[in-house]
């Protein structure tokens, strides 16, 4: 009952608040088609992303975790002009579907797609001086978070948003012992992150059509 009352309330919030948007509906049936797992953000969780970019001023973002690109889309469609997006994406059949939708959502000229081992294309970024990112969206391979959040804070400056998500795991991420490894890269992504005295961070459970689990949002508050 509980998981058919949060769609039902997601449902009633998207008709209202978020008008029919066939770019990103194309997104995830063109995502659906290719088989590509079905753990995009929501449409009230890609709006809120949108929302925090425009809060923030973004004008220069980095995603680490493209999938199909949805998330890309929310994120990039909120940059002025002259902005840019790095994402990151490891598979190359997402990455591959990924192009497609943000070239439909007519953000190609704005988004850069690299495809690769986000542990092998953070330290290049760095390399080529692509940072100081304004707002850092995590959500890729739940095991490196605790890397990417390393990342995020040397690419980041004094304001800079991280956001991380899928951080309650079903609220399995209370559970020590848990043999999951998902839920393992969590503890240890929450356990830097009370470690980084560089950022001031909470989380938000959610609920919703995607089910139960949470956004950290993260502030840089001592940086370059």
């Amino acid at each position: 009952m509980a998981q058919e009352r949060w769609t039902a309330v997601d449902t009633y919030i998207t008709n209202l608040l978020h008008p029919h948007d066939p770019v990103l509906d194309a997104a995830l049936s063109d995502s659906v088609a290719a088989g590509l797992p079905s753990i995009a953000v929501s449409p009230t969780q890609g709006k809120l992303l949108t929302l925090l970019a425009l809060a923030n001023g973004a004008r220069n973002i980095l995603e680490i975790g493209t999938l199909g690109g949805y998330s890309t889309i929310c994120l990039a469609r909120a940059l002025p002009p002259g902005g840019r997006l790095i994402t990151l994406e490891y598979e190359a059949k997402h990455a591959a579907v990924a192009r497609i939708n943000i070239a439909r959502a007519d953000l190609s000229g704005v988004v850069e797609l690299r495809l690769g081992r986000a542990q092998d294309t953070l330290p290049k970024l760095a390399l080529e001086g692509r940072g100081p990112f304004d707002l850092i969206f995590i959500d890729a391979d739940k095991p490196g978070y605790s890397e990417y959040l390393a990342w995020a804070v040397t690419l980041s400056r004094r304001g800079t948003l991280i956001i991380a998500d899928n951080v309650v795991r079903e609220g399995e991420v209370i559970e020590p012992g848990s043999t999951d490894p998902m839920v393992q890269g969590i503890r240890r992504f929450y356990e830097s992150l009370a470690a980084e005295s560089r950022v001031s961070a909470t989380t938000i459970q959610t609920v919703g059509c995607k089910g139960y689990d949470g956004f950290t949002i993260a502030v840089v508050i001592n940086g370059k």
